[in-house]
């Protein structure tokens, strides 16, 4: 496939060099000149295959089931497990949530949803009682005839959070379940499970929290469930681009079920999902579609990259579109993501852009500061992975 609609690169670097001898913003000279910084182009722009850009599955594209099966998200985040959930007919009745912004967005999104969390409640997961006589005052029952799915914060697990640091030197912070704050959430969260007894339930965290299971801390706690009835998966560790999500993505799940079928999981394709064609779609009129206004000195850096590249300055890659994304990252929960390039225009990504690699639908709007919404759209998990396991806990407890 060819790109079209791109200025020529001798304009490009005129209006580049204008920039620098002018002492003004190309943002301004861009708009001047009728071009945006979709406009732009990289110096290597081999021809892409068509069968990398052929449309993907998309949840924009999947009509929402509506059988009313309940379910309570745990550290909802800003909502990827609710959104997969729902469109696989789950009603998600109450979230949970510790971060302000985070629940912002969840009650955008759906307004009819109790999220117990600030500003009216502290969403802090480790106060158990506190939670769960919440939940038992908003008709959660024991046992629950629905369904729990929750991802408990990762950090102190995750590589990619810490990737700045080597894995042998003093200020590597894989601090896993030493994590004052949030090592040992998991561990409430499986309290609530033996507490509320649900149907089903779902466990999702990075694959890194089983380098630290060593002792068999976790598969303890999955014994115990056992010993409660329930049937529960071996924990497994598979990548989103082998379930239709156009990004490298690892996770780590595990699901359990009070029904008497076998939970059969979703099986993985063949072959990865490539990114390329998330870039071809209409981006005008969408929701947190705001892009960077880079500087010339930026752009001269960026557009001599090849697929793939790195811009070490900045630290940011260009996408390969023959391939899946590398995974969106969200950053620290004071700053925001970091996003990657574009793979067809030398510019960082949009949050739409961000939040599409990640299979969140358009009609999903992410709400606070741009900065937080890339957080946001990072620490969620895939929605259409978690379609597709919710589909699978679905068929074994129906």
């Amino acid at each position: 496939m060819k790109i079209e609609n791109k200025m020529p690169i001798n304009t490009q670097i005129e209006l580049m060099d204008r920039a620098d001898s002018e002492n003004v913003a190309l943002s301004k000279l861009l708009f001047q000149s009728g071009y945006t910084y979709d406009s732009l182009r990289y110096i290597d722009e081999p021809e892409i295959d068509d069968e990398y850009m052929r449309p993907i599955e998309t949840l924009d594209a999947i009509q929402k089931n509506n059988d009313g099966i309940p379910a309570v998200s745990f550290f909802s985040g800003a909502g990827g497990l609710d959104v997969g959930f729902s469109y696989a007919g789950f009603n998600n009745i109450v979230s949970i949530e510790f971060n302000e912004v985070f629940c912002n967005t969840l009650r955008k999104n759906d307004p009819g949803k109790l999220v117990i969390g600030p500003p009216q409640y502290s969403g802090d997961i480790s106060k158990r009682r506190e939670i769960a006589d919440i939940l038992l005052k908003e008709g959660i029952t024991i046992p629950f005839d629905g369904v729990f799915h929750g991802g408990p914060p990762c950090q102190s697990f995750s590589v990619a959070a810490n990737q700045r640091f080597n894995k042998g030197g003093d200020n590597f912070k894989r601090t896993g379940f030493d994590d004052e704050e949030k090592g040992t959430l998991i561990f409430d969260y499986i309290w609530f499970i033996k507490e509320f007894k649900p149907l089903a339930f779902l466990i999702e965290n990075v694959e890194g929290i089983a380098d630290f299971d060593k002792s068999g801390r976790i598969q303890s706690s999955l014994d115990d469930l056992q010993s409660l009835g329930y049937k529960i998966t071996k924990p497994q560790i598979i990548n989103a681009a082998y379930y239709g999500v156009p990004q490298k993505r690892m996770r780590w799940i595990v699901v359990g079920t009070r029904g008497e079928k076998p939970i059969l999981l979703p099986k993985p394709s063949d072959k990865a999902t490539p990114c390329g064609s998330v870039f071809t779609r209409q981006t005008e009129g969408v929701s947190n579609h705001i892009t960077r206004e880079h500087t010339a000195e930026s752009i001269r850096r960026y557009m001599q990259l090849e697929y793939g590249g790195r811009d070490k300055l900045g630290r940011v890659d260009r996408l390969d579109p023959r391939f899946p994304s590398k995974t969106v990252i969200a950053g620290g929960t004071k700053g925001g993501g970091r996003s990657h390039l574009h793979p067809f225009s030398p510019r960082t990504l949009s949050v739409r852009e961000c939040a599409r690699l990640q299979t969140f639908p358009d009609s999903y709007v992410f709400t606070g500061a741009n900065a937080r919404q890339f957080t946001q759209v990072g620490n969620a998990v895939p929605p259409l992975l978690a379609y597709k396991l919710a589909l699978a806990i679905k068929e074994a407890i129906k």
